[in-house]
């Protein structure tokens, strides 16, 4: 992470650990009579500004939570503080934000943290009452994957394998892109989720800071391309439906990767002002060749007075010369081990 984000973070953490770790509970919802969207000058809803996901709700619904869509104010109130008892006796390494939340369904006397990993999830981390990410289908599950797409599966999570040299290592690796969109551990919350939004009455920019991708999404009418142009981070068109930007994205390339699917994705995603300081962000993915069905996840955006930073995830590439060169030592170690055992 770049020096400027890590210290962002840090100074956040140290904030975190005089009383502001975790979250206010969501906020309440303003009615529609008390609050209209600001808006451009051509009549659309204002969607600009830096946005930030830090809900610690997990992207499918825990096995413990079955057939339960919402929890109570009582008991988000306690997660919340279990997480915070967990945190201060210092057995708080949640690996991903998320991971607050199942820490907190657990004994918490008894929690043992699953890695030395730091805390970095639960800065500014929000409880709110849904119990997952995803809200259709009803169980709050994303449906099975197909066989081609657990074989894909498979494949990228041999990523960190070295047969010839950087190559081999699929895009989240090498720093090229994360894919599109950002769902799901880190990238459901967190410190890769802060976001930017630009917009004219054309065009809409959705920027974001980790990996510095920046989504240029017309929203003028035009078609799509031609499907045989495929792109990493597919070819999106926007367009209006009342107050919500409607964003359709095909054309993936058979490179990208999101949970199993490539080229095969068909992603809408739905942006909707719902509060002075709020946005929805909804995503409905369709790929027969990737689940059983279409399904649906919704994140909770929050305005942030904060600027976007570079990420600077391979710098000079240095991160690069260190896994292949570690992967050079691994295969003389090895090499080195196969003669000594044909010489016995």
């Amino acid at each position: 992470m770049h020096d400027q984000n890590l210290a962002r973070f840090v100074a956040i953490t140290v904030a975190s650990l005089t009383g502001l770790l975790v979250g206010q509970a969501a906020a309440q919802t303003t009615t529609p009579d008390a609050w209209t969207p600001p808006r451009m000058a051509d009549g659309r809803p204002d969607l600009q500004g830096v946005w930030l996901s830090n809900t610690a709700t997990p992207l499918q619904r825990p096995t413990a939570l079955a057939g339960r869509e919402r929890l109570t104010d009582e008991e988000v109130a306690t997660l919340r503080e279990r997480a915070e008892r967990i945190f201060r006796n210092g057995r708080s390494a949640f690996t991903t934000p998320e991971g607050a939340f199942f820490a907190a369904l657990n004994d918490v006397d008894t929690y043992e943290a699953q890695s030395t990993s730091s805390s970095i999830g639960m800065v500014d981390l929000e409880f709110t009452n849904r119990t997952s990410l995803v809200v259709d289908p009803p169980d709050g599950r994303i449906p099975p994957l197909t066989v081609e797409a657990r074989e894909r599966d498979a494949a990228v999570a041999r990523g960190w394998q070295f047969k010839t040299g950087p190559e081999d290592l699929n895009n989240f690796h090498r720093c090229i892109t994360t894919g599109v969109p950002r769902l799901g551990g880190n990238f459901g919350s967190g410190p890769y989720t802060f976001y930017q939004i630009v917009q004219t009455p054309g065009s809409l920019a959705f920027i974001s800071e980790a990996f510095h991708d920046a989504r240029i999404i017309p929203l003028d009418g035009r078609p799509h391309l031609p499907e045989r142009l495929r792109q990493w981070n597919g070819d999106s068109r926007g367009s209006w439906q009342g107050d919500t930007l409607v964003v359709e994205t095909r054309n993936f390339s058979s490179n990208s990767y999101f949970r199993g699917a490539a080229e095969g994705l068909r992603l809408v995603e739905r942006f909707t002002r719902s509060g002075p300081d709020t946005l929805t962000y909804e995503m409905t993915f369709t790929d027969p060749t990737t689940w059983a069905s279409p399904w649906t996840a919704q994140i909770p955006l929050k305005r942030r007075d904060q600027a976007i930073y570079e990420f600077a995830c391979h710098e000079g590439n240095h991160s690069m010369v260190g896994m292949l060169r570690t992967a050079r030592l691994v295969e003389t170690a090895t090499n080195n081990g196969d003669r000594r055992t044909q010489g016995r």
